[in-house]
């Protein structure tokens, strides 16, 4: 009995570390470096490698941000991160809350911000000084994506080509999720399709199937790998420029 209690224990304490463990690696903070890049209304670009059009631009009010490291051959595209500077008489505590949108190499930076989001760096009042920094040392951590009243949506790229070439961006990936891979539905052949990542957010496929399509994605997250299947085809008469609610909604 005396030894089954200790293994009991040892067991409870194990756990205890690694919860502790857990729980600390998702609030640590990684050091690096940011900076900004032109804009003509401090909004994001629509031309970013995440191939969000339009969506990249405006998404989280334009507080976006171009990265390197962090965008993973397209995968960190649509990932979330809190960025705050570290110079105390400039920099506000939390500072700000991004979306990757682009891919962008600064001088040893991690992150190239919109205006919008550089600002959201600074202290009230302070903001025309970070900016004269030009590059400031940060810390960041990756956080959830909320979009309130958002399902996931794909939207068809407008470089489709009805009915021969069909390809699709993701939007609104909610929590700290990534989509690994994406499979359409084969009616005839009765088997899924893999579609290719082209580019960033963006999944494409020749020769798509007639009729409506299902679709399914691979999704990474806390809990792992797991497949979830759109609720909502893809109508047989896709537009390009047209974004269509999956009903899946990530946490």
């Amino acid at each position: 009995m005396g030894f089954a209690l200790k293994n009991k224990v040892f067991l409870l304490c194990v756990m205890v570390l690694l919860l502790a463990v857990l729980c600390y690696s998702e609030d640590t903070f990684t050091r690096s470096r940011a900076t900004y890049y032109g804009s003509p209304d401090c909004y994001g670009t629509p031309s970013g490698a995440c191939g969000f059009s339009e969506f990249g631009r405006t998404v989280n009010d334009g507080s976006v941000a171009g990265v390197s490291r962090l965008f993973r051959n397209g995968t960190g595209c649509g990932a979330c991160y809190q960025v705050r500077c570290t110079t105390p008489q400039y920099c506000a505590d939390e500072g700000a809350n991004v979306v990757v949108t682009d891919y962008g190499e600064g001088d040893k930076t991690d992150f190239i911000l919109s205006p919008r989001a550089y600002a959201k760096l600074a202290r009230p009042n302070v903001e025309l000084q970070l900016f004269s920094y030009g590059v400031v040392d940060i810390e960041y951590r990756r956080i959830s994506c909320k979009y309130s009243g958002y399902n996931l949506m794909f939207k068809v790229h407008e470089n489709s080509n009805y009915p021969s070439y069909l390809a699709i961006a993701l939007l609104y990936v909610e929590g700290q999720n990534d989509i690994t891979a994406v499979e359409l539905w084969q009616e005839d052949c009765q088997q899924w399709r893999t579609m290719r990542r082209a580019y960033g957010a963006v999944w494409d496929l020749a020769s798509p199937p007639s009729g409506p399509i299902k679709l399914r994605f691979q999704v990474s997250g806390r809990s792992g790998l797991t497949w979830v299947e759109s609720q909502n085809a893809l109508p047989s008469d896709w537009k390009a420029g047209v974004a269509y609610d999956s009903h899946i909604h990530l946490t």
